[in-house]
């Protein structure tokens, strides 16, 4: 399915797997960022991603748990570097270009290469 195609948000995007251009992981959609208002049609502008995107859909008291334990990152996912949405959203372009690699990269590091690992 491309992006232009027709989505019913809910259950064909949301919670969905990020791959970038070279098929890593890079997270999952946790919310959608709309463009237009009243009277004007609206279209996906981005696709938001990381603890910050609960802050509309989490009660309070919740979100401000989840910023104590994962923090209030957010990056956001231009709809135009969307190039196909099926079992998982491709992207068009490397993570690091939309910045969701940096926790990864960052914890890399504290992981011993040993083993399978």
């Amino acid at each position: 399915m491309k992006p232009t195609d027709k989505l019913k948000l809910v259950s064909q995007l949301i919670d969905l797997p990020l791959l970038d251009k070279d098929r890593r992981w890079c997270g999952v959609v946790d919310d959608v960022e709309f463009d237009g208002g009243p009277g004007k049609p609206m279209r996906v502008k981005a696709l938001l991603v990381g603890p910050g995107a609960y802050r509309g859909r989490a009660p309070g008291w919740m979100f401000w748990l989840v910023t104590k334990v994962a923090g209030s990152r957010i990056s956001r996912v231009p709809f135009n570097q969307i190039d196909t949405i099926g079992s998982a959203v491709h992207l068009r372009c490397p993570a690091e270009k939309l910045g969701l690699h940096a926790v990864e990269n960052r914890v890399r590091s504290w992981i011993p290469r040993k083993g399978a690992l």
